[in-house]
């Protein structure tokens, strides 16, 4: 064993394997023994390195956000020197191919969603860490685009008019995969879908914005 359990391959195997299987089964339905049998670590290993189920479970919920966010930097949409559209358009591409990836990531991406369709007290460090900076940028953006006058409510419906088209690729997959599959088929594929939604995000916002100097 290494001087460090953080070093340790165990350790690294525990958690790729954690990620895997709770993004496969959720919190509550996935064990310790079957996560460990993946890992091929003894079971008293979630608790030496972990300290058990839960602490495991925040740990891989926290590598999933660290690896995603390292494939999928958000670059161009924190770029204060950029106008409001281009980084608005540049979120939704970063967002959207982040949320269609179907490589091994694919399992951190399915492991984020259960958590916010099933939430555990994990929930409060996703948002924290992940969601509330994206809204908070978006928050800053979309004013930019609308004019002045709107409420922060009225702003926030717009960032989650905005997410929500995004979001029902992916948690509406089944679906399109059935319908229209070749919306999403491929990389260029997506990047036309997300150029589709910014257009359409932007018309949207430009028209409240006319419709807010005419009132």
């Amino acid at each position: 064993m290494s001087d460090s359990p953080c070093n340790d391959p165990s350790r690294d195997r525990l958690l790729l394997a954690a990620v895997e299987i709770f993004a496969e089964r959720g919190f509550r339905d996935a064990t310790v023994r079957e996560i460990c049998a993946k890992a091929e670590v003894n079971a008293a290993s979630v608790n030496y390195y972990f300290g058990g189920k839960e602490k495991l479970y925040a740990e891989a919920l926290a590598f999933a956000l660290c690896q995603a966010n390292q494939r999928y930097p958000l670059g161009d949409a924190l770029n204060l020197g950029l106008p409001a559209e281009q980084r608005l358009i540049a979120f939704i591409q970063v967002f959207l191919h982040k949320l269609m990836d179907n490589t091994a990531l694919g399992h951190h991406g399915k492991l984020i969603a259960r958590e916010i369709a099933d939430p555990t007290s994990a929930l409060d460090g996703i948002i924290n860490t992940a969601i509330a900076p994206q809204f908070a940028m978006l928050k800053e953006v979309i004013p930019s685009l609308v004019g002045p006058g709107w409420s922060e409510s009225d702003i926030y419906r717009c960032i989650l008019s905005i997410v929500g088209q995004c979001l029902m690729y992916k948690h509406s997959r089944s679906v399109v995969d059935r319908i229209c599959p070749n919306v999403i088929a491929s990389p260029d594929e997506i990047n036309s879908t997300a150029d589709h939604i910014a257009k359409f995000s932007l018309a949207a916002l430009n028209h409240l914005r006319i419709e807010r100097t005419q009132t």
